[in-house]
């Protein structure tokens, strides 16, 4: 593979590191910045949201510019706000670093990917496409829950910090191996995207993306605040915990992606959305055990995860009856519906922080669920 894949693959494992390490830094954050629990996962919350509305946004109003420095300048961009949100000396210069941070994120995966098409041949765009994404599960497993162990014992900033480095050597590795000129057809204008939405079933697939997807993060978000609370355990079995479900991850992408194979989409996702439910009964119960949550945060990291592949794979099987010439960009829309969920899943999280208290995220988590069941068996075609 050529060596620009490898940066490009370097280049996401700085991005996914950055989105999610800040789930087990939560309660530090809060503390050292002197906000609530809630008001932190909205770092969480807000980036999503930045991803979901800025991306196509972004998409549009650069789609005639070249590749090649148009990447280079989204990777300098991310690296900068990685730096300023280090620096950042109040919780609102955090905050609006994190939303640039993630609105070049979204533009960078977007242009990524087909990018990554154009350095090799025709027949290895999948490959391609999948090295460039082994970057964000590498992060998932090894950036995430390395990232928090060293912002838990060196302070919340210094993962920021090695985000910047990780996206400057990044930058640097893109500088020299991207190709002088890439090939690109300029992508469709913000209204060619919006008319996508006028489809019923496109738009009951990203409703079921984001409902379905968005139910772990009710939980997930809060994680860290939760074993410590309610499982009364530190930051080491936070890091575990984060480790395992990273690692459960990449098990469900592969899972999902097998299954998504073999039968149709609603089948898949139903059977998926029942073992998360499942994980989601099991964790309320298992929550005050420390081996038994661990557990079932394995176990629930797969089916959160299966979940991405099988809607992917279905937005696509919609797309192309209903919208052949728009393939790229309604599996586009499909991730803004991933962050969407993120979103929204995070915000209920913190609301929930705020009023109930911690053990309400589980049950509100299954409620997520359960509509995204009844949107599958009812509105789903494919």
């Amino acid at each position: 593979m050529p060596l620009a894949l490898y940066a490009l693959a370097a280049a996401t494992f700085a991005i996914g590191t950055t989105e999610f390490v800040i789930v087990g830094l939560i309660p530090e954050i809060a503390d050292n910045l002197a906000v609530s629990l809630p008001a932190a996962g909205l770092l969480v919350s807000w980036y999503a949201l930045a991803i979901t509305l800025g991306t196509p946004i972004f998409s549009a109003l650069t789609g005639k510019f070249p590749r090649r420095p148009l990447i280079l300048g989204l990777m300098t961009l991310f690296t900068a706000c990685n730096l300023a949100a280090a620096l950042a000396p109040n919780y609102w210069s955090l905050l609006a670093a994190r939303i640039v941070m993630a609105v070049s994120h979204g533009v960078f995966f977007g242009i990524g990917a087909a990018v990554a098409t154009t350095l090799v041949p025709k027949e290895k765009s999948g490959s391609a496409v999948a090295m460039m994404m082994g970057g964000l599960t590498i992060a998932m497993v090894v950036g995430v829950p390395l990232g928090s162990w060293i912002g838990q014992n060196a302070g919340w900033r210094t993962p920021f910090l090695l985000v910047t480095v990780l996206g400057t050597l990044a930058l640097v590795a893109l500088l020299l191996f991207l190709p002088r000129s890439i090939p690109h057809s300029a992508s469709p204008g913000f209204a060619a995207q919006m008319r996508l939405l006028a489809n019923r079933q496109l738009v009951v697939m990203y409703l079921l993306t984001a409902v379905a997807f968005g139910g772990t993060f009710v939980i997930f978000t809060f994680l860290a605040p939760i074993l410590m609370g309610l499982t009364k355990v530190g930051y080491g079995t936070v890091n575990i915990a984060l480790m395992l479900f990273g690692g459960a991850t990449v098990v469900g992408n592969y899972a999902g992606g097998r299954l998504s194979d073999t039968t149709s989409t609603k089948r898949a996702i139903v059977i998926t959305l029942f073992g998360l439910i499942a994980c989601f009964a099991a964790f309320a119960s298992a929550v005050y055990n420390e081996m038994a949550v661990l557990t079932v945060i394995a176990i629930w990291g797969m089916f959160a995860f299966a979940i991405p592949p099988i809607m992917q794979d279905g937005v696509v099987k919609v797309a192309r009856i209903i919208a052949p010439d728009a393939v790229p960009t309604a599996s586009g829309m499909n991730i803004a519906a991933f962050n969407l969920g993120i979103s929204g899943g995070s915000f209920i999280g913190g609301q929930l922080l705020a009023g109930p208290g911690l053990i309400a995220t589980p049950y509100a988590a299954i409620v997520m669920a359960l509509v995204a069941l009844a949107i599958a068996i009812f509105g789903c075609r494919v």
